[in-house]
């Protein structure tokens, strides 16, 4: 007996910035196999407009650069003009931000980071909505970071920008919430995207071949021994776009394959070990 299998955002609509690459590529893929119709907004012209063309009419590319306030709202607009309304704002566009000591960071490189990685967020949220508000639904979900929940794992001005997405989504949640509109963030740990090539300098071009170097540099760096991949962290936003969280608003999802719980296991018995032998002490008598 053949049943039929409701695709988890059928009919809905989503708004993806920095879709065109890494984490919102897969967003971009995962929502179009499961029924939603998506706004890919992004800078990367080229790859864009590719992956637009590929994924069919159910999509479209539209450039924009989220750290400008006309390009978001007429993210938005655009999304309601082609496809009638908008179900989910997903605020995933990001830059790596200047790296180094604090005081060689810049003010101009503070102030391009930050504009991407909260101002971004910040108007994302701002026209979105409005629009979910009047409909009486929606779920606004924002790409932040396990580097805004502890230090050591982002630069300094990429950590603060956010560790406020965090804080805004939890504050903002609580307004929205009232008209029915959830707000979530979800938290990646050490995902391989081009994005982390970026950071040590590497041109776009470049960073995208270093993916898979990426990939197995990251293997150990959680309990869960693989690198986190883009598939990971869209597959948490589909959830959060779909009715399957209907009861979930102002969490911050941390999907990181155990990297912030703590020290891991084998590292702590080889710290152990290595006491034990510094003390002299008899392994089997020791505790």
């Amino acid at each position: 007996m053949e049943v039929d299998v409701v695709s988890r955002l059928e009919g809905k609509v989503a708004v993806i910035t920095g879709g065109a690459s890494g984490i919102g590529e897969a967003a971009a893929r995962l929502f179009t196999e499961e029924g939603a119709h998506v706004l890919i907004a992004d800078i990367q012209d080229e790859k864009g407009q590719r992956l637009g063309d590929e994924l069919g009419e159910s999509t479209e590319y539209l450039h924009a650069d989220v750290s400008r306030e006309a390009d978001v709202k007429a993210a938005v607009g655009r999304a309601l003009d082609r496809f009638g309304r908008l179900d989910c704002m997903f605020n995933n566009a990001g830059i790596a931000g200047p790296t180094g000591p604090i005081e060689k960071v810049t003010v101009e490189g503070f102030d391009e980071a930050v504009g991407v990685l909260l101002r971004g967020v910040f108007l994302g949220i701002k026209h979105a909505a409005p629009v979910m508000k009047r409909q009486g639904s929606g779920s606004i979900i924002s790409t932040a970071s396990v580097a805004g929940i502890r230090t050591g794992y982002g630069n300094h001005v990429y950590s603060s920008a956010k560790a406020a997405v965090i804080q805004l989504t939890r504050s903002v949640a609580m307004e929205l919430g009232e008209s029915g509109v959830r707000v979530n963030c979800i938290c990646p740990g050490f995902i391989a995207t081009p994005l982390i090539g970026r950071a040590r300098g590497l041109s776009q071009q470049e960073a995208d071949k270093m993916v898979g170097e990426i990939e197995a540099a990251f293997e150990n760096a959680q309990p869960i021994r693989r690198s986190g991949l883009p598939l990971d962290i869209a597959r948490a936003a589909l959830w959060l776009a779909s009715d399957e969280s209907s009861f979930v608003n102002g969490h911050a999802l941390v999907v990181d394959g155990g990297v912030v719980g703590g020290r891991s296991w084998s590292d702590y018995q080889a710290a152990i070990a290595e006491l034990k032998a510094r003390l002299g002490l008899d392994e089997e008598k020791s505790p």
